[in-house]
């Protein structure tokens, strides 16, 4: 493996590791029943203070949620792609590479979100229809980097205009912004949750990048 190759997988590496040491320290750190139905909170003193200064303003939350459409309609964009491209080649060997390893990490998504949907860090501040529901780490945070990062990369290589892809970039930094706000100011997360989104997605989109530059070198 070349150099520039090993460097991509270090970096994911670390922040794979980051991630797991994150997420361990959630479950072990200052935990104490904070939450609604005396559920059990990590970090408790800095999720708590940080809840409280924010409150709860589902006026960001249902923002938020709406915003969430967008990156999930990307994912049908490119999907379509990869259907025009493996009907119009006719083998799946001819599909660009960069489409079938967007499908994978695509999969690789959903199983990251089921996985912490079964296995419950911890749940959110607030009763959602009058129950408890997981929250770390924060979905909406995890799709929308994620989901939006592909697209960006995606399209810089499906489209030749630099005035569009400018746009793409603006659009989609801008969305993942006020997701990441928009979902701590609502309060129906806490906060080591949003930052459990951040670094897990970073992860999932580092690894995406790697396999594409592996990709590009064979």
């Amino acid at each position: 493996m070349k150099k520039e190759n090993k460097h991509a997988f270090f970096i994911t590496g670390m922040l794979a590791i980051s991630s797991v040491i994150f997420t361990l320290l959630t479950t072990l750190v200052d935990v104490r029943p904070i939450g609604p139905q005396k559920s059990e909170i990590g970090f408790a003193a800095v999720n708590g203070f940080i809840h409280n200064l924010f409150g709860v303003n589902l006026i960001w939350y249902h923002i938020t949620d709406w915003l969430g459409l967008i990156p999930v309609f990307t994912t049908f964009i490119f999907f379509a792609v990869g259907v025009a491209q493996l009907i119009r080649r006719k083998s799946l060997f001819k599909v660009d590479k960069s489409i079938i390893i967007l499908g994978f990490f695509y999969i690789l998504v959903i199983a990251v979100y089921l996985f912490f949907e079964s296995y419950i860090i911890n749940y959110r501040p607030v009763l959602m229809n009058g129950r408890l529901e997981a929250s770390y780490p924060s979905s909406h945070t995890l799709m929308t980097i994620c989901l939006m990062s592909v697209c960006i990369d995606q399209c810089s290589r499906l489209i030749k205009s630099k005035t569009i892809n400018t746009v793409v970039k603006i659009i989609s930094y801008a969305i993942i912004t006020v997701t990441i706000i928009g979902r701590l100011i609502s309060g129906v997360h806490w906060f080591t949750d949003i930052i459990g989104g951040i670094l897990i997605s970073l992860t999932l989109v580092s690894l995406y990048h790697s396999a594409i530059k592996v990709s590009e070198k064979n």
